[in-house]
C-alpha cells in the first residue's frame, strides 16, 4: 500500500507518519502545499491512499484536484467542525478530527484495507464540500497556559514563553521573566497545540519560540546550538536529523 500525507504543519505530518509506521503503513512522501502537491502528482504514480489536510499554507487542498484527476482513496485530517464532517460522510469519505487519535487512525486504516480489494477509483464531489468551506476558519492554536504556583494559578501567554522543555518527567515553560513553570502537558500534547509559525521542536526535550532566539551557533556533528534571551539552565541543541527542517522553519 502506497501512502502519502499532504499536511502543511510539518510536526503534525511527522506525528501522523510515526503513528502510521506503528500500524505498519509506510508513508512514501510528505507534501506540504498545494503547489508542491500538484507538481508531485504530475510527476509520480498516484498513491493508493492520501491523508489530506484541508487548509494548506497556500490554499485549500481541493485546489490540487482542480488540476489533478483523483486516482486515490482519501482520508481527511481536519480541524473543522461537525457540520462539515457530515458532508464528508455523505460523500463516502473517511475523516480524522485533529488532534488525531491513534485508535481512530487504526480504525480508518483497517476500514481502508477491508474495502481496498478490487475497489473502484474513489469519486469525490469536492465542489459540494468546498461550498461548506467558503470562509474556512483558521486553525486556532493555544494562546495561553496555566501553571499552579502554590495555591494560585498562573496564566502564561504563549508569546511570553521562550521555550518548553522536559525534565525529570515534567514539562516546563521558560518565560521571558526568567521563571520556569511546571505544566500539566507533555511535549507530545504540545505538538498539536503550538503554532508551528512560532514554535519548533528542536529535539526530544525542547520546543523553542522563534521570537526569543538570541543566537544560533554551529555545534559538533553538524548540529546547532541555540541561545535564548533569558533561559540558560541547559544547552539547547538542534538534533542533527532536525537541522534541515529547522533552517527551513527560520526562513
Amino acid at each position: 500500500m502506497k501512502v502519502i500525507i499532504i499536511e502543511d504543519e510539518k510536526p503534525a505530518a511527522r506525528r501522523l507518519g510515526r503513528l502510521l509506521a506503528e500500524l505498519e503503513v509506510n508513508v512514501a512522501t510528505m507534501l506540504h502545499s498545494v503547489e508542491e502537491s500538484i507538481e508531485w502528482f504530475q510527476n509520480n504514480p498516484h498513491p493508493d491512499l492520501i491523508f489530506l489536510d484541508i487548509q494548506l499554507s497556500d490554499g485549500l487542498s481541493f485546489e490540487i484536484f482542480d488540476t489533478i484527476e483523483v486516482k486515490s482513496a482519501i482520508i481527511f485530517t481536519t480541524a473543522y467542525d461537525e457540520y462539515a464532517l457530515q458532508a464528508f460522510k455523505l460523500n463516502s469519505i473517511d475523516y480524522l478530527l485533529k488532534p488525531i487519535d491513534d485508535e481512530e487512525l487504526e480504525k480508518a486504516v483497517k476500514q481502508y484495507r477491508e474495502i481496498h480489494t478490487e475497489r473502484e477509483p474513489i469519486s469525490v464531489d469536492f465542489e459540494d464540500i468546498k461550498k461548506l468551506l467558503v470562509n474556512p476558519l483558521e486553525r486556532e492554536y493555544k494562546k495561553r497556559f496555566t501553571a499552579k504556583v502554590g495555591q494560585h494559578l498562573k496564566i502564561i501567554n504563549a508569546d511570553e514563553v521562550e521555550c518548553f522543555y522536559s525534565e525529570n518527567k515534567g514539562t516546563y515553560a521558560a518565560t521571558t521573566d526568567g521563571r520556569n513553570y511546571l505544566l500539566d502537558h507533555t511535549l507530545e500534547q504540545l505538538e498539536e497545540e503550538l503554532s508551528p509559525k512560532l514554535f519548533f521542536r528542536v529535539s526530544r526535550k525542547f520546543y523553542v519560540n522563534i521570537n526569543h532566539i538570541k543566537d544560533i551557533i554551529s555545534y559538533t556533528n553538524s548540529r546547532l546550538q541555540i541561545k535564548l534571551n533569558q533561559y540558560k539552565e541547559q544547552e539547547i541543541i538542534v538534533s542533527r536529523e532536525r537541522v534541515k527542517d529547522f533552517k527551513l522553519w527560520l526562513e
